[in-house]
């Protein structure tokens, strides 16, 4: 064999081609380093440093969250009597995760049309949330029977969509104390503000009035719920934890709520209000405001139409009990407590009254245009005359008298649990009406004031609490609605009147019923009756109308007010015979309830 040997010009051809495949294998190697290494930097960056951020992701991806709502605590009468429960209905959920955000658009106009609510409201509820939010979002609350069976049929077309049972709120009786029961509802964005460090999240239903609002916290229980592991096709694989609900507290109420069908039906479908209490401890029987509201309307998603009528003129959701009104002759208690507690007058004081009296250039008349001649303290309240009483509060003198209005509790709030719904009304002095109206302080405002007109305003309430301090011997009570069994002594305190204060002002209640302004409530089948009329001027528009009475006069154990706004007449013949019922119906419980309207054609005829 003949060995060749390679020329020059194929050495070095050959000797060029090695050393590339060398450099290429090397820049590939380094290519693939630089790879693997960044690689490895990004994994290391997303298993340490984001770690944490990503497992969540993927466990928000595989794991749901399906919240238990509590049980709502039972609102119950002073009796055992149910007025606020927990019903079971069902409620329209969205799971977010359970579609991607494009994919959305088509189940939203789909719910839309079969629920017939705005596309709009569905849309903005699942972006409060988040489209990754693991949790159920409520849309619809308490729908019925009708619509489950829909949503079932359609589940198809509804991704993301689940319809679960819930409690909701439930009042049997309807109206019937609604502005003390209050009601239920979502909270807005601004309570959930407020709210979320407490645990409340998007949804949550929470006392949006009355007690509900006040007993918020004992009401409301802890939610529990179920952290369970779901297949791509959302449904269940396995349960990984549970926590169980505690249902709310139940609140026990002062409430009589036979005593409060009494007064409701007593008020009628009058603009007013009507307040029952125990004048020993301030425990209150009965609290009607009217118009009213069903607060079941709540339970359920309200339509606008439902909202605007609610929104009327008549405010129906302004609790009346709790609100100011000129007192009218009511106050004619303050004004006597003023000047004998003063020394400015004696018990034994009379003074002629007249059918008018001139102050300041203004003729100040009395109410029946003709006075009633000489009269003491006891026979002025019998006859509420109002001459007797400017002659009193001129004596008096405004500062006194303004202190012990102060002093009968007026111009702060009674300290009843509705203290977010309750005016603290006012007492007008020389400061206020220098701020507010521009000008000073002048001898007609004390005449005015003396029999409760003018700017003074006080409540329902604060009346009711003015009258216990009459009936329970001179003690300022404090209005609660939680039940319990503290001594009286806990729940008042004493105005260090002096015996002979107390003597005229409980002769002078009782002589009114007697022989006064009040005899329509002067009735053989009930216990004798002490009390006080008022009629208020509302400048181009109908009076307002007022009594109060307590019995028996002697041994009191129930006070009523009953208050008639813009009602026109005078307290004795319109609300006093709204007293007259309620009282009754608190002796004799087995007697009928009549209408109002029905007593005022007996006494028209």
């Amino acid at each position: 064999m003949t060995l060749t040997q390679p020329s020059s010009r194929t050495a070095q051809k050959t000797a060029r081609t090695v050393g590339r495949g060398y450099q290429s294998v090397a820049i590939m190697l380094g290519i693939s380093i630089v790879m693997l290494g960044g690689i490895c930097t990004r994994l290391g960056y997303l298993q340490l440093l984001e770690g944490d951020r990503n497992r969540q992701l993927a466990d928000n991806n595989r794991i749901r969250l399906i919240p238990k709502q509590p049980e709502r605590g039972t609102i119950r009468d002073r009796k055992g009597k149910v007025l606020a429960v927990s019903r079971l209905s069902h409620s329209v959920y969205l799971w977010p995760l359970a579609q991607k955000k494009a994919e959305w658009n088509q189940t939203f106009k789909r719910l839309a049309q079969l629920l017939n609510i705005p596309e709009s409201y569905l849309q903005k509820r699942i972006e409060q949330a988040g489209y990754n939010s693991p949790y159920l979002i409520r849309v619809m609350r308490s729908i019925s029977p009708a619509q489950v069976t829909v949503l079932s049929e359609y589940a198809s077309e509804l991704e993301g969509v689940q319809v679960e049972p819930e409690a909701v709120r439930y009042y049997p009786n309807g109206d019937l104390a609604a502005h003390v029961l209050g009601y239920t509802g979502e909270m807005s964005d601004q309570d959930l503000e407020r709210r979320q460090k407490k645990g409340y999240r998007l949804g949550d239903v929470i006392g949006q009035m009355g007690i509900e609002s006040a007993y918020e916290d004992l009401l409301r229980g802890e939610w529990g719920g179920q952290q369970v592991e779901v297949d791509g096709l959302g449904q269940v694989v396995r349960i990984l934890g549970r926590k169980e609900t505690q249902s709310g507290k139940n609140v026990n109420l002062t409430l009589d709520v036979d005593l409060q069908k009494a007064a409701e039906v007593a008020l009628g479908d009058r603009k007013g209000a009507i307040v029952a209490m125990d004048p020993n401890n301030g425990a209150v029987l009965a609290m009607v405001s009217r118009p009213a509201f069903d607060p079941n309307l709540f339970s359920a998603r309200i339509s606008d139409e439902q909202w605007k009528r609610l929104q009327s003129e008549d405010h129906p959701f302004v609790n009346r009990a709790l609100q100011g009104f000129p007192p009218a002759s009511t106050f004619k208690i303050v004004t006597t407590a003023a000047a004998i507690e003063t020394g400015k007058f004696s018990p034994d004081t009379v003074l002629q009254t007249y059918p008018s009296l001139t102050i300041g250039g203004i003729e100040f008349g009395d109410w029946n245009r003709a006075g009633f001649g000489p009269l003491n303290f006891v026979g002025a309240m019998a006859w509420s005359s109002d001459t007797f009483f400017y002659q009193i509060a001129m004596g008096v003198g405004d500062r006194d008298l303004i202190q012990w209005t102060r002093r009968f509790g007026f111009g702060r709030k009674t300290g009843i649990e509705l203290s977010s719904e309750e005016a603290a009304g006012l007492v007008p002095d020389e400061n206020w009406k220098q701020k507010e109206i521009g000008e000073g302080w002048f001898l007609g405002d004390t005449v005015n004031m003396s029999i409760g007109q003018g700017y003074l305003q006080t409540s329902p309430l604060q009346v009711a609490v003015m009258f216990a301090a009459v009936a329970n011997g001179g003690y300022l009570v404090k209005p609660h609605l939680l039940k319990d069994n503290e001594a009286a002594k806990n729940w008042r305190e004493p105005l260090n009147l002096k015996p002979e204060t107390i003597r005229i002002l409980q002769e002078g209640l009782r002589a009114v019923v007697v022989s006064g302004t009040g005899t329509a409530l002067n009735v053989p089948n009930l216990p004798p009756i002490a009390g006080k009329s008022g009629t208020a001027e509302d400048f181009g528009r109908k009076s307002h109308t007022w009594f109060g009475g307590y019995a028996p006069a002697n041994k009191p154990e129930i006070l009523v007010v009953a208050f008639g706004e813009n009602s026109g007449g005078g307290g004795g013949s319109l609300t006093g015979p709204m007293v007259r019922q309620v009282i009754e119906s608190y002796f004799n419980p087995s007697k009928k309830l009549v209408k109002q309207a029905e007593i005022e054609q007996v006494l028209t005829d």
